[in-house]
């Protein structure tokens, strides 16, 4: 944009309308804006370089209220106001401040950039260990992979090294002494803004004080801020929301997460979907679809994704020893109920639930889908469980429903599925670890002691049984998947053909770095990159989703080799018999476990649930009640959804079984 000195008469309207400036030969106008721009600036202060637009534009605010761009009692120094922008109502001043078109500015106290600034860019975050020690440098293009990498791959100090010295450079080409608040953002009511960039379409009302930060609002995905919020060395990615007397310091909150009702948080980490309300979070690593919402509720020096925590749920970090130095991890999916308690250094395993106080450092990782339950100050684990409740699975069915990101830009690669590569090696593995329990306690055994748990024999087996139908149910899944094209009287050298990887990568061990589930060796082969100097954090980021865009390519060649171990057929030597053999065993393992999630689904419609309804009445009147308000079991939208579906999948392997004639 142009702009011009004013004209001595420009200078005198000005200073009739109660303007004043230390030298008006350093406050210019858009060269093209209308002598009526002037009339709008009143009562106003300038100092240093000041530029603004032309003020043609109105703003019509709730209820009718129509207000015209302009600036109106405030003192500004090195400021630029651009395009039909208003600013009115300045307690104290706006200082180096670059302020974009179409921005409504009312009722602040003080807006200013103190020298150079990088906005939040470079702050360490202390995670995990609130001595230090797993410190992660945030920045704008942060996403929930690369931050794992930082905080957890410290066993590669060379690497750890350049992503530092990476980020640094990003931080310092973030440095500057102006600040910028973009176009068409809104800031109401707000008492104190030192050195924060602020993105387009942002809206920022009643806020007490947001010092060194980046908003990284646009206008696909805004951001608000609101009443109460504190926030200090922060970063809060595009289409999330802080309100609400929110207290954040030094804290990364990335896309599409909500943090309100009086949320405490200190040197933690929030990626996509994270919601924050009522409680408190230290130094905790929230991967995406992390929630906790009761206010009794304090998560620390945790590392968690897809979580669910319930009211009153706790961890500790310290022993009253060492000081806070321990961290513990929650796999993928795992939940707390109400009152929990966890006492790091501890694991649980994916999609696990903990319920009752638990003080012995136990580490489930490899017996997935379970419960982690106290029983007389004693953790009782319930291999694979989980597998079969009903909770499980509308929670993989929400996940995707509730992603409420809407930038294109999508920072965090996340991959939703129950059952991958990360959770079926380690139900083989969890397979052979009970089975070993078995030998060497004895099949007659009434307990076993597994990392500082109990397992009951019962519980033994029936894991065994869940485990071994998950994996049938994922394995079946992969070949029908494979063969969906295959057209009928194939070949077996069809088959076979068909069936051969398309990936080179994908062999060897998975891992989950907070969403995105990936083979270790072509992770570890892109962090060689990075180590090298070949990748900057750019490359990395494009490396992560190249692996995410990949995954089921990759999950094949992985799952290509489990075929002869675990149904004694190699794939490189299959026949129809044997596909439909692998068919017969998937659709008798997918109907099973759906039969048994409509049991658990029914339990909630059983007398007891009504406990509470038909108030005053007789049994007719409670069970009238219950149907009221919960509905018919038979017409429950879950309960339907697990009879299409075992419909649907009886159907598809009904297909395949036709198109091999068998």
């Amino acid at each position: 944009m142009k702009y011009r000195n004013l004209l001595p008469e420009e200078i005198t309207l000005l200073e009739h309308n109660g303007n004043r400036a230390d030298n008006w030969a350093d406050v210019q106008i858009e060269a093209s804006a209308p002598a009526s721009s002037l009339s709008r600036i009143e009562n106003c202060r300038f100092s240093g370089t000041v530029r603004f637009g032309a003020f043609e534009k109105d703003f019509e605010k709730p209820g009718g209220v129509c207000k015209h761009s302009g600036l109106r009692n405030a003192t500004l120094h090195n400021v630029t106001v651009g395009r039909d922008s208003m600013v009115e109502n300045v307690s104290n001043y706006i200082a180096n401040y670059e302020i974009g078109s179409g921005t409504y500015i009312e009722n602040v106290d003080l807006v200013f950039t103190d020298g150079p600034c990088r906005f939040g860019n470079g702050v360490e975050v202390s995670v995990l260990n609130e001595t230090g020690g797993r410190e992660v440098k945030i920045f704008n293009r942060l996403g929930a992979q690369t931050a794992y990498v930082m905080a957890m791959y410290r066993h590669r100090p060379a690497l750890i090294e350049k992503l530092n010295a990476l980020v640094e450079e990003y931080a310092a080409s973030q440095e500057s002494s102006t600040g910028r608040i973009g176009d068409n953002v809104h800031i109401r009511n707000t008492r104190y803004i030192n050195g924060v960039y602020i993105g387009d379409n942002a809206t920022i009302s009643g806020v007490n004080r947001l010092r060194n930060g980046s908003i990284l609002s646009n206008a696909v995905a805004p951001v608000c801020i609101g009443h109460g919020v504190i926030a200090d060395d922060f970063i809060i990615c595009s289409g999330s929301s802080v309100e609400d007397n929110t207290t954040i310091t030094r804290c990364f909150v990335g896309q599409a997460c909500k943090l309100g009702h009086g949320y405490s948080a200190s040197d933690s980490l929030f990626f996509s979907n994270c919601q924050g309300e009522n409680g408190e979070a230290c130094a905790i690593f929230a991967g995406p679809f992390t929630v906790t919402h009761h206010k009794s509720t304090l998560l620390i020096a945790g590392m968690f994704s897809f979580m669910n925590a319930g009211s009153g749920s706790n961890q500790s970090n310290h022993m009253y020893k060492l000081g806070p130095i321990h961290q513990g991890v929650m796999e993928r999916g795992s939940k707390t109920a109400s009152d929990s308690y966890i006492l790091w250094p501890s694991r649980v395993g994916a999609f696990s639930l903990v319920m009752g106080r638990h003080v012995t450092h136990s580490d489930t990782t490899y017996l997935p889908f379970s419960y982690l339950i106290e029983q007389q100050n004693t953790t009782y684990l319930v291999p694979g469980v989980n597998l079969r409740s009903v909770g499980t699975i509308r929670d993989a069915q929400k996940w995707p429903k509730r992603d409420a990101r809407r930038d294109p830009d999508r920072r965090d690669c996340i991959n939703f599925n129950l059952l991958s590569p990360f959770t079926i090696q380690k139900m083989l593995k969890g397979i052979k670890l009970l089975q070993n329990l078995q030998y060497s306690s004895g099949e007659l055994s009434d307990v076993y002691s597994y990392h500082s748990t109990k397992i009951r024999n019962s519980s033994l087996r029936n894991g065994l049984r869940y485990y071994r139908t998950a994996i049938t149910k994922f394995l079946g899944n992969s070949i029908i998947k494979r063969l969906e094209n295959l057209p009928a009287g194939a070949s077996d050298e069809d088959i076979r053909a068909a069936l051969l990887p398309t990936s080179p990568e994908g062999k060897g061990l998975w891992v989950d770095l907070s969403g995105l589930i990936a083979p270790k060796a072509a992770v570890d082969a892109l962090l060689d990159k990075v180590a090298e100097g070949k990748l900057d954090l750019k490359g990395l980021d494009e490396g992560f989703h190249s692996l995410h865009a990949n995954y089921y390519d990759n999950e094949w060649t992985w799952a290509y080799g489990l075929y002869a171990d675990f149904f004694g057929t190699p794939l490189e030597s299959i026949g129809r018999k044997d596909v439909a053999r692998i068919v017969n065993l998937w659709k008798e393992a997918v109907i099973g476990l759906d039969r048994e999630l409509y049991d658990d689904a029914r339990k909630e419609f059983n007398l007891a649930s009504m406990t509470g309804f038909g108030a005053d009445g007789t049994k007719a009147d409670k069970e009238t009640d219950f149907s009221e308000v919960r509905g018919d079991f038979e017409s429950n939208a879950f309960v339907t959804a697990v009879l299409e579906h075992i419909r649907n999948k009886e159907a598809l392997g009904n297909d395949l079984l036709s198109r091999l004639g068998e």
